[in-house]
């Protein structure tokens, strides 16, 4: 889809429906969120999304982007000048895996089911053929796309675009924290709290863990995602439950509570995320006992319920562990992929 920018700043999309006040344009800044925070709020329901956003929470992603310039790398659609719309691209590299050229797109459900998201989703897939031809051909490359199972019109637009399935994520939950099991830690091992001093220690155990996992990239663990990490309101190492074994993080779970998303949805809820557990010290029943102690923590905390993300096809058989440990899923999430080929073109 062919593309130029005016010299008043909008951007001209080729074959965009012929929608009275349809104009597109570049990001602008700051000013930008309040409409970006409007259009995830006015979206939820449809999309049957749980979500709770802010303009800070906002303005602290955007602070922290990796291999992602709004300027040169968003899309915000207006009708009568009025934010309906907007969608960014980003990329990383996968570790023995292929360049993964991703994209997000947000419509407000009232403007849908006209061309105007395809449309968008056709200029995202442009931009990020123009990023690649900057990149060395050295391996397969790949746009990519996520969707929850319930935003159905997401989901079709992608299939209809040529994406398929690669991978499936579970939001799981614990719908109650009573009959908690009583789970010893493995000989050796101790649970400390975390100095602030060693938050970079944890990070780092963190990163060696997942690195297993499928899709690891070395953007995730980036210096911008540290910073993101202990400056977001979720970042609480007081909940966390560590395991030591001498001055070695062993294994974790990074606990958090979202007092404002529990507002929102009228419940107690915590989530038990970032849970993982270094190479030497796997299959002795350390994640249970920290799940477990997690549990009690989270209830002292007053709350009711658990939950967290997963890799569904995870190798080391996470799902089967959290579902011993009460867990159930209530979502899942679906990862789309498709080839581009070399020198961007699709």
């Amino acid at each position: 889809m062919s593309t130029n920018t005016s010299t008043n700043g909008n951007i001209v999309i080729a074959g965009a429906p012929a929608i009275p006040g349809l104009t597109f344009r570049r990001f602008r800044g700051e000013a930008d969120y309040p409409a970006m925070v409007a259009v995830i709020a006015g979206s939820k329901e449809a999309d049957q999304i749980e979500r709770t956003e802010s303009v800070e929470e906002i303005a602290l992603q955007y602070r922290h982007l990796i291999n992602s310039d709004p300027e040169q790398d968003m899309l915000f659609a207006e009708i009568d000048g009025q934010v309906v719309g907007y969608g960014r691209v980003w990329w990383e590299q996968e570790e023995n895996g292929p360049r993964r050229y991703f994209q997000l797109n947000q419509l407000l459900p009232q403007w849908r089911g006209n061309g105007l998201r395809r449309a968008m989703l056709d200029y995202c897939e442009g931009r990020l053929q123009e990023i690649a031809g900057g990149h060395p051909a050295n391996g397969p490359r790949v746009f990519e796309a996520w969707a929850a199972d319930t935003e159905t019109h997401w989901e079709s637009l992608l299939v209809e675009a040529g994406y398929q399935v690669v991978r499936y994520g579970l939001t799981m939950t614990r719908p109650d924290l009573e009959n908690i099991p009583d789970l010893p830690l493995p000989d050796g091992l101790e649970v400390r709290p975390v100095r602030p001093d060693q938050y970079r220690q944890v990070w780092e155990a963190a990163n060696e863990a997942f690195r297993d996992h499928w899709g690891y990239t070395e953007e995730e663990w980036a210096e911008e995602n540290y910073r993101h990490w202990v400056e977001h309101p979720t970042f609480q190492p007081d909940l966390w439950q560590v395991a030591w074994a001498g001055d070695q993080v062993a294994g974790m779970v990074q606990n958090f509570i979202d007092e404002e998303e529990n507002q929102e949805y009228g419940r107690k809820r915590g989530w038990t995320e970032g849970i993982c557990v270094r190479r030497p010290y796997r299959r002795r029943g350390l994640a249970k006992a920290l799940i477990a102690r997690s549990f009690r923590v989270l209830k002292e905390q007053g709350m009711t319920e658990a939950a967290l993300g997963c890799d569904a096809e995870n190798i080391n058989g996470a799902v089967h562990l959290y579902r011993s440990m009460g867990f159930q899923p209530i979502k899942k999430h679906i990862g789309y992929r498709k080839p581009m080929h070399q020198g961007g073109a699709k």
